[in-house]
């Protein structure tokens, strides 16, 4: 493949039917989210019942570590994309040797420092997520070996989305299916068949993403040699800093999941003690599940805005935001509908505690009351990124969970004395928010691109008068 073919397979940005793009790139995307949801998930299951309560509590203990590395994957993954669609959509293909080789080196050193500050102050850390006498031990114990293989993961989030931009569809959901079902089988093996219990279960999980990393590697490798990029392993001040400075939105978006699941596990241990933190893990693991389609949605749109935005084709850009967001609520709308009714169910597949089940589902279907509205959210901050409103989308990007949330999770829990109840409650509160928030803004940017249309038509007209008038003289 050349450059010239790569361009033209690029051209379905730009020209074929958008709802068709759209559902092309938007399953894969889904599916591989949901298959990389099973990593945790699994070792929930096995765990949950091999071990009991105690496991999940360990596992919500190292969640927010694990979204830490996870945010700064997807900081220099869609900062990298977004840059190597627009530099497309521009045609300009020799941005491409340094934007791809400054994202790589940059996601080693970044990863390689946090995994080295983690592991130093470990007991400090896992303290201060929450832990409790009950949750300590396992919890270090997992974290001190997921540690090792967060390289590897970082490697293949940030590689699969580099080639996600080039028009392939099935490298993220096939690198992510290749970790979960080795997961899985490595799960059972571990937990079920030997009894390492936690141990076996970060095991899996480090084996596991070296495996889909080594695919990646594979194909990114077959990338470079297609292109005839000469790409170097060097830092650029200014790409790193461009690079960041477009996924740093995203960041903020995974990073805060991270901030609120901490803040929550202190909050929570102090009013409702282990209980509750089981409680915020269940509901968590099983949210994903909802969240996978809008964030799918959202990261597949990206790139077809972003090439659009490049190409200047604005008309076919506001046709890509209404498309997205007509499919974003209507999916999320039926699964929440699902989950609403099979609360119980769901949780059941987690732990047998009959008391736990209850007060959970019960927590999980306030917390998703106004679920379907929250996709305008995430999709506006993906629109963001996609036509350089880098600003707009930090503010957006730190609104629902930083902003709104966290005030009102802490004014409810604590200060109008609501306790565990008032932590619920303050989760569709700040969707419905930030659901309004995010509508004006989308009404508000398609207003603009109106007018940038008009401009185009207007800058069309003007030219060709020009040459009529010249043909005229001559």
């Amino acid at each position: 493949m050349t450059i010239n073919k790569v361009t033209k397979y690029n051209k379905m940005f730009g020209e074929e039917k958008i709802g068709k793009l759209l559902l092309r790139f938007s399953v894969p995307a889904i599916l591989s989210l949901m298959v990389a949801e099973m990593y945790n998930m699994v070792d929930s299951m096995f765990l949950g019942k091999a071990i009991g309560p105690n496991a999940i509590g360990a596992l919500t203990i190292a969640y927010p570590i694990e979204t830490l590395f996870f945010a700064i994957s997807m900081l220099i993954a869609i900062g990298a994309s977004t840059s190597v669609s627009r530099s497309c959509g521009d045609k300009d293909f020799k941005s491409l040797k340094t934007i791809i080789p400054n994202a790589m080196v940059l996601m080693f050193i970044i990863v390689s420092i946090i995994i080295t500050i983690i592991y130093i102050f470990q007991d400090s850390i896992i303290i201060g997520l929450g832990a409790s006498e009950n949750t300590f031990s396992l919890a270090k114990e997992y974290i001190s070996i997921i540690l090792i293989g967060m390289l590897f993961q970082s490697f293949t989030t940030v590689a699969a989305y580099i080639v996600t931009s080039f028009g392939d569809t099935k490298i993220v959901l096939l690198s992510t299916l290749i970790g979960a079902i080795c997961n899985l089988v490595l799960d059972y093996i571990l937990i079920n068949v030997y009894s390492y219990g936690v141990k076996g279960a970060a095991i899996a999980t480090i084996i596991s993403q070296i495996l889909a990393s080594i695919y990646v590697l594979i194909v990114f490798v077959k990338l470079k040699m297609c292109l005839k990029l000469p790409f170097k392993l060097t830092l650029n001040k200014s790409i790193s800093i461009g690079i960041m400075y477009v996924g740093f939105s995203t960041f903020i978006v995974e990073i805060s999941d991270a901030i609120v699941a901490a803040l929550l596990n202190n909050l929570l241990s102090t009013y409702g003690g282990d209980l509750a933190i089981i409680t915020v893990g269940l509901t968590t693991r099983i949210s994903m599940f909802l969240f996978m389609t809008i964030m799918g949605i959202s990261s597949a749109m990206q790139p077809i805005a972003a090439y659009n935005y490049g190409a200047g084709n604005y008309t076919r850009l506001r046709e890509v935001v209404k498309t997205s967001l007509i499919a974003v609520s209507v999916s999320s709308t039926l699964l929440w509908a699902l989950f609403m009714i099979f609360s119980k169910q769901l949780i059941g597949l987690f732990i047998n505690d009959s008391a736990v089940i209850d007060q959970t589902a019960k927590a999980f279907r306030i917390i998703i009351a106004v679920f379907p509205c929250i996709g305008v959210y995430y999709l506006s901050i993906a629109y963001c990124q996609a036509i350089n409103r880098v600003k707009t989308s930090f503010k957006l990007s730190i609104f629902r969970q930083l902003i709104v949330f966290i005030p009102l999770v802490y004014a409810f829990v604590g200060g109008l004395g609501m306790g565990v109840q008032g932590a619920w409650l303050a989760y569709p509160i700040s969707d419905m928010i930030s659901f309004i928030t995010a509508a004006i803004f989308i009404k508000y940017t398609y207003t603009s691109l109106e007018i940038l249309e008009r401009y185009q038509v207007f800058k069309k007209r003007k030219a060709k008068n020009k040459l009529r008038l010249a043909n005229a003289t001559a």
